[in-house]
C-alpha cells in the first residue's frame, strides 16, 4: 500500500460481526476500553524503546508516556502516546482484521461466560481496540510510524467499514480520538477517568496524564514496587503500598517480597495483614492476589492463593503471559499453576520462620489461625505442613501449642492425639469428658473453630499418632463391675426419659459430674450435630447416651430413692439437663429446671 493513497474498506463479515457482539454483549463493562487502550499505547512506547537500542533514531523523547484529554464541547476523549506508530498497512492489518481468533469462537465463549468474566473475553480474542466502540459511535486513529515522515488516519463508524487516509502528525506516534456517545459522557469526567487508570493501570511503569484546566496531571505512580529490589525499599514504602492495597489501617504482620526465576518468572510482594479488616470466613473463600503483566492490571480474581491464604493481600508481576490473557485462559494455562505452586510453597516457609518468635506467631494465629487450619482439610498436599503451622489450646494451661510440642509432651502410655470439639473455649475445659483423661495425665486440645470438626479425621494423624476425639476414646477406661443398685437405676432412668436418650449407662470415665452425655461411637459428636442442624443440614444420628457416674453422691442418693420406691421422673430430668449443660446445651425445659433447683436447695441431693 503505497503512502500516497487514499482508502475506504468495508469490515470483512467476521471483524463487523465481532463489532456487534462486542458493542452489545458486552456493554455493561465499557471502562475497560480505557485499560485496553493505555495497555495498546503503553505496548507501543515499550516496542519504540526496544527497536532504540539498535537505532538511534528512535530514541524516545525524554517526556515520553501516555496522555489524555477530553473536550467536553466535542464530546471526544483522546489518548496520545509516543510509541512506535502505525504506517498506513499496519492501520490495516491490526484495525481492519482480526488475526488470531473469529466470530464463531469469541460467540461460543461469550455465550457460556458469566457476566465478571465478560471484560477479560476481550483481550483473549484480540479485541482490545475494538472495545472503544462500547463508548464511543466513531473512532479516529492518527499515527506516524517511527522512521516516517507522514502520518495517517484510520476511522470508522464500527458498523459498515473503515477509510484510512492521508494526515498530520509533527512527532512519532500516535492519537486515538473516541467521539462518546450520548449515554457514556461519564468517560468525559477526568475524576472518572483518573479512577479507572488508578484501579488498571496504576503500575505501568509509562507515564499516564490527564488533563485538567489545560495541565497534564499525573494518573498512576509508575513505580511497580515489587519490582525493585528489596535493599532499594523502605519500611514506609511497603507500608504505604500496604494500606493503598487493601484499604488498611494497620501495619503489615509480615512482608514477603522476591523475585523468582527460573520454570517462571515473576515477581512478588505479598503482605499477611496485622488485623483483619473482614470476615474471613464469610462467603467469599477466594484469594484476591493482583495478577499483573508486565505492571498492567489483569484481575484479581487468579486464584493465586489457595482459600485457606485469603487474608493474604498482594500483587503478583509477571511477563511469561500475554498482556491480553482472559481468565478461561488463565485457568488453563500450565505457567499460573507454576506461580500458585511458588507462591504457596513461598508463604509456608515464611511462616514457618516466623513460628519460632511464639509470641509475635501468637498474634497471627489470633487473627488467622482459623482459616489457616481450612488447608488441614482442603489442601491435600500441604496437609501435613499446615496443621505443623498451626496452634491449638489445650487442658495443659493458657498458652497455645503446636502438634509437635504435644507429642513430645504425651505422657508414657498415650498412644493417640486426644482432642474435644465445641463452640466456646471455656465452656470446652470444664467438659466432664476431660475429668477421666485429666485423672490419666493426657493432654487434650480444645478444639473451637467450625473447621475443627471436620480437619481430624481429614488428616488422621499426625507423627504416626492417630487424631481420637475423647468423646470416642472409651477404650481407655475399663469397666468396672456394676452395682446391682446402680444398673437397676440405669434401666428405670431409660425408662423414664424414654426416647430423649438412647441408653443410660455407668461410666468409668467420670470423676466430678454426676453425669455426661455422649453420642454414637460411629456418628458425628454432639457438638458436630448441633453445628449442622443450626445450618440446617440433616443429622442421620440417634438420641445421647446418658452416661452416670456411680460414685457421685447425687447418683447415690437416685439410688437409694429408687429402692423406696420414689418416683424418678423430675430427677431423671434434672439429670439429663445437667449433663445437657455440661455439654454446652441449655435444659430441655428451662422453667421446670429452675423450678426444681430452687425448690431443693439446701435440701436431700
Amino acid at each position: 500500500m503505497s503512502d500516497a493513497i487514499e482508502i475506504d474498506r468495508p469490515f470483512d463479515a467476521e471483524v463487523g460481526r465481532l463489532l456487534d457482539l462486542v458493542v452489545h454483549s458486552l456493554y455493561s463493562d465499557r471502562e475497560i476500553f480505557l485499560r485496553e487502550l493505555v495497555a495498546n499505547a503503553a505496548d507501543a512506547i515499550d516496542r519504540r524503546r526496544f527497536l532504540a537500542l539498535s537505532d538511534e533514531s528512535l530514541a524516545l523523547p525524554s517526556e515520553a508516556g501516555i496522555r489524555i484529554r477530553t473536550d467536553h464541547s466535542a464530546r471526544t476523549l483522546t489518548i496520545s502516546d509516543d510509541g512506535i506508530g502505525m504506517s498506513a498497512e499496519d492501520l490495516a492489518s491490526h484495525l481492519g482484521t482480526i488475526a488470531r481468533s473469529g466470530t464463531r469462537a469469541f460467540t461460543e465463549t461469550l455465550a457460556d461466560a458469566k457476566p465478571e468474566e465478560r471484560p477479560s473475553l476481550i483481550g483473549q480474542f484480540g479485541v482490545g481496540f475494538y472495545s472503544a466502540f462500547m463508548v464511543a459511535d466513531r473512532v479516529e486513529v492518527v499515527s506516524r510510524r517511527a522512521g516516517s515522515d507522514v502520518a495517517y488516519c484510520w476511522s470508522s463508524d464500527g458498523r459498515g467499514g473503515y477509510r484510512i487516509s492521508p494526515a498530520e502528525r509533527e512527532t512519532t506516534g500516535t492519537d486515538i480520538t473516541l467521539h462518546i456517545k450520548a449515554d457514556a459522557t461519564e468517560f468525559l469526567d477526568a475524576h472518572r477517568l483518573d479512577t479507572i487508570i488508578r484501579k488498571w493501570a496504576d503500575h505501568v511503569s509509562v507515564p499516564i496524564s490527564i488533563e485538567r484546566d489545560g495541565k497534564f496531571v499525573a494518573a498512576n505512580e509508575g513505580a511497580a514496587l515489587w519490582r525493585k529490589a528489596k535493599a532499594d525499599v523502605a519500611q514506609s514504602d511497603y507500608e504505604d503500598f500496604y494500606r493503598h492495597l487493601g484499604h488498611m489501617f494497620d501495619k503489615p504482620w509480615a512482608t514477603i517480597h522476591w523475585r523468582a526465576e527460573g520454570a517462571v518468572d515473576f515477581a512478588a510482594l505479598l503482605f499477611i495483614p496485622g488485623a483483619s479488616p473482614f470476615q474471613a470466613t464469610s462467603e467469599d473463600r477466594d484469594s484476591h492476589i493482583r495478577l499483573h503483566v508486565r505492571r498492567m492490571f489483569i484481575t484479581d480474581r487468579a486464584h493465586l492463593l489457595p482459600s485457606w491464604l485469603r487474608f493474604i493481600e498482594g500483587v503478583v508481576d509477571t511477563e511469561d503471559l500475554p498482556l491480553n490473557v482472559s481468565r478461561e485462559m488463565l485457568q488453563a494455562t500450565p505457567v499460573l499453576a507454576r506461580i500458585r505452586k511458588a507462591l504457596v510453597n513461598r508463604v509456608i516457609t515464611e511462616l514457618k520462620s516466623r513460628a519460632k518468635d511464639q509470641e509475635a506467631y501468637g498474634s497471627f494465629v489470633g487473627q488467622w489461625g482459623g482459616v489457616l487450619k481450612e488447608g488441614i482439610y482442603d489442601d491435600a498436599d500441604h496437609r501435613t505442613e499446615i496443621a505443623g503451622l498451626a496452634r491449638f489450646h489445650s487442658t495443659r494451661d493458657g498458652a497455645l501449642t503446636s502438634l509437635d510440642a504435644y507429642v513430645e509432651r504425651m505422657a508414657d502410655g498415650q498412644g493417640a492425639i486426644y482432642y474435644l470439639t465445641g463452640e466456646d473455649q471455656e465452656r470446652l475445659a470444664s467438659s466432664p469428658l476431660l475429668e477421666g483423661m485429666r485423672a490419666k495425665g493426657f493432654e487434650v486440645l480444645l478444639l473451637a473453630d467450625p473447621i475443627d470438626h471436620f480437619w481430624p479425621e481429614r488428616l488422621g494423624s499426625y507423627q504416626d499418632k492417630k487424631f481420637v476425639h475423647v468423646a470416642k476414646a472409651t477404650d481407655l477406661f475399663e469397666a468396672e463391675p456394676v452395682d446391682p443398685a446402680v444398673a437397676a437405676l440405669a434401666g428405670a432412668l431409660k425408662e423414664t426419659l424414654g426416647d430423649a436418650v438412647s441408653d443410660v449407662r455407668c461410666s468409668a470415665r467420670l470423676t466430678d459430674s454426676p453425669a455426661a452425655l455422649a453420642a454414637d461411637a460411629n456418628g458425628p459428636d454432639l457438638a458436630m450435630q448441633r453445628m449442622m442442624r443450626r445450618a440446617g443440614r440433616p443429622v442421620f444420628a440417634g438420641a445421647p447416651a446418658l452416661e452416670i457416674n456411680p460414685a457421685h453422691r447425687l447418683i447415690a442418693a437416685l439410688v437409694r430413692r429408687h429402692e423406696a420406691g420414689d418416683d424418678l421422673a423430675d430427677w431423671a430430668a434434672l439429670l439429663l439437663d445437667l449433663a445437657r449443660i455440661g455439654d454446652g446445651e441449655p435444659p430441655a425445659d428451662a422453667g421446670r429446671f429452675t423450678r426444681f433447683v430452687a425448690s431443693h436447695v439446701g435440701g436431700e441431693s
